[in-house]
């Protein structure tokens, strides 16, 4: 099992090509419903994310999500409330495979950095808390 408790399979892009934007666009989707199916209470929360996927090779392709009908599209996001930036191997792990807690234990571990404005991230993070809470009763 890799570090930090997820399993994985290892997200590939269809072929073994270079990761396409189309690609990388349904695997954002992915993340999102996954989350959302985990906690119905995200489904009424509407807000746009600046999402940054870091690549080892400087790259950082930055994708706008807004929420709640998921749309994802390769934008700067000026209109973002909050930025969330990640590995790209990292995401593609927990969008694949990652529940609520995974991502949680990335956030504490620094491998997901969430920033912006801090009421939303404060209204979020007591949603989230407040869902784990009750997972492990």
């Amino acid at each position: 099992m890799p570090s930090g408790g997820l399993r994985t399979r290892g997200w590939k892009p269809r072929g073994g090509n270079p990761i396409s934007a189309q690609d990388t666009r349904a695997l954002i989707v992915t993340a999102v419903e996954r989350l959302v199916a985990e906690v119905p209470s995200l489904r009424q929360l509407k807000l746009v994310v600046k999402l940054e996927l870091q690549a080892r090779g400087g790259d950082a392709p930055i994708w706008r999500v807004q929420m709640p009908e998921v749309k994802v599209e390769r934008d700067p996001a000026g209109d973002a409330r909050i930025n969330v930036v990640v590995q790209r191997q990292r995401f593609n792990e927990l969008a694949e495979e990652g529940t609520l807690r995974e991502w949680a234990r990335a956030y504490e571990r620094g491998l997901v950095k969430v920033t912006g404005d801090a009421a939303v991230i404060k209204l979020l993070g007591n949603a989230l808390s407040r869902h784990l809470a009750r997972s492990r009763s």
